[in-house]
């Protein structure tokens, strides 16, 4: 059965996008866009984090561009939390965390501003007449303070001053730099931010993770040489998991292939390997991810022998997995990544779609009940976008400039 460039089978993501995006609205508070519980409600304890605001930017310029009502208003909104409450006017930059009594965490993360650089290009493609500014603004801390020319990769953060930067190297922010840097090439069409994406992707997953097995190390120190007994103490971090985390490896292989997409839409022959390694880690992610302990579900994370450490199932990695298939048969074609992204849209139609409370689960247990232990509440709707609309668009150009061009639903019979 065929569901990939389908009317019918847009139309469904469709009405379930429109869910997402009424969900979200409920974010907006005075200082960004807010963490958001379990129910639906901003849960004030937790502040106002610079990742969240920034991708919540990223979504409504999408949803502005498919001519959602409201939707640019709450551009506006992200764009002025960036100017105004999260913005270190002293230092430059922004700040991680806020709330409505001021500054809860000053640091400078590369993970968040990379964020606030894609929602910046994001908000480019709206015609917002300072979305501009604000790009211009995020290229140039990105490039005065987290690309560093010595290494050609990104730096992992800095102090409050910009005066310290932390002596480790992380791959997960360097993976959401390339989305990023995908992004600001399609609205900039510099070509330097292809190179970049390339050159990241080439040390993290051709040179180091293809030769493990495409089990992706994502924890380095100042050399580029992997550490891995990383948080071995804390492996349930939400952000740097000991071992592997699987959602990443294949949310890497989409990136690669739209890195892929960008350079063939230059009439460009892209690296053999972008094909390669996003093959690999797709099948990597079921092998080892996939159902290990019996129960359908990806698991969080793995060690380096492919063993389940963390056995919930958390929402992002299989929203990315789904992504994934449809861009790997957009490129080969092959029956089988339809047949994954079908099953694993049933999977989250039994088990993690929430329609009492609003949006998806964030976490399920071992027998896919509701539990929290690596998240609490349904932080964002960012990740949901790369199921729900990602399956309605060509490779290239990426997701709001694809938006904003009119190639929604393009292929689509």
């Amino acid at each position: 059965m065929k569901w990939f460039n389908t009317l019918s089978h847009h139309r469904w993501l469709e009405q379930e996008t429109d869910r997402i995006f009424d969900f979200g609205k409920n974010a907006a508070v005075p200082t960004g866009f807010g963490w958001l519980g379990n129910n639906g409600q901003v849960r004030a304890d937790m502040g106002t984090h610079l990742w969240i605001t920034a991708r919540m930017l990223h979504v409504y310029s999408v949803a502005a561009g498919m001519g959602r009502p409201g939707a640019y208003s709450l551009v506006d909104h992200g764009i002025r939390a960036l100017n105004g409450a999260l913005a270190d006017k002293k230092h430059g930059g922004w700040y991680a965390c806020v709330n409505d009594e001021g500054v809860v965490d000053a640091s400078k993360q590369g993970y968040q501003h990379f964020f606030v650089l894609l929602g910046a290009a994001s908000a480019f493609t709206t015609g917002h007449p300072e979305a501009r500014a604000l790009l211009s603004q995020a290229i140039s801390v990105i490039e005065k303070y987290f690309w560093s020319e010595d290494e050609q990769m990104c730096l992992e953060s800095w102090d409050e001053a910009f005066s310290e930067t932390e002596a480790y190297r992380g791959g997960n922010a360097n993976m959401h730099a390339v989305e990023a840097f995908l992004i600001v090439y399609d609205v900039t069409q510099q070509r330097k931010w292809l190179d970049r994406a390339l050159r990241i992707a080439s040390v993290i997953i051709h040179d180091v993770a293809r030769r493990g097995e495409y089990r992706v190390n994502e924890h380095f120190d100042t050399q580029w040489n992997p550490i891995r007994d990383y948080n071995k103490d804390n492996p349930a971090h939400r952000f740097r998991a000991y071992g592997g985390t699987p959602g990443h490896w294949i949310e890497w292989g989409r990136l690669m292939l739209h890195l892929h997409a960008a350079l063939e839409a230059r009439s460009e022959m892209p690296p053999a390997w972008l094909l390669e390694d996003a093959k690999g880690l797709f099948h990597a992610t079921i092998r080892d991810a996939w159902a290990p302990d019996g129960a359908d579900g990806f698991v969080y994370s793995v060690d380096w022998d492919g063993q389940p450490i963390v056995r919930e199932r958390v929402r992002w990695p299989i929203v990315e997995a789904m992504g994934t298939a449809y861009a790997l048969h957009c490129v080969t074609g092959e029956a089988q990544y339809e047949s994954w992204y079908q099953t694993w849209w049933e999977y989250c139609v039994k088990y993690l779609m929430d329609y009492e409370n609003g949006s998806w689960w964030q976490e399920l247990d071992t027998d896919n009940k509701v539990t929290t232990k690596v998240w609490d509440g349904k932080q964002d709707i960012y990740h949901l976008l790369h199921c729900l609309v990602i399956p309605r668009l060509p490779l290239a150009p990426g997701l709001a400039p694809a938006v904003a061009a009119g190639l929604l639903d393009i292929n689509a019979k």
